[in-house]
């Protein structure tokens, strides 16, 4: 795969950066040899491989919800900015 300098920019503009120009042909050919390397995993057979969404095996990832011993409210409350009634008091975050 040959990246251009349109490409380039291109990325540069979506990701919110600014490129010297000096760095340009450095970041082309790091951006190029990248993406050459990835086009090997188009050779790559993978007609046998099951698809997963977890590398290792996953079961019963939920564990059981039990009481423990936790900070009382004033202890949790001591540091907040605002309370209120022994509730932590938040700015309004949705409109009406």
């Amino acid at each position: 795969m040959k990246v251009t300098k349109k490409d380039l920019e291109n990325v540069a503009v979506l990701s919110r950066l600014s490129i010297p120009e000096d760095k340009q042909d450095t970041y082309i050919e790091q951006m190029d040899a990248i993406l050459t390397y990835m086009d090997n995993l188009a050779e790559v057979d993978t007609d046998a491989v099951k698809p997963t969404t977890y590398a290792l095996p996953m079961s019963n990832v939920f564990r059981e919800d039990e009481v423990k011993p936790s900070l009382d409210r004033e202890a949790a409350l001591s540091n907040a900015p605002l309370k209120d009634n022994g509730y932590f008091k938040v700015p309004k975050v949705l409109e009406d």
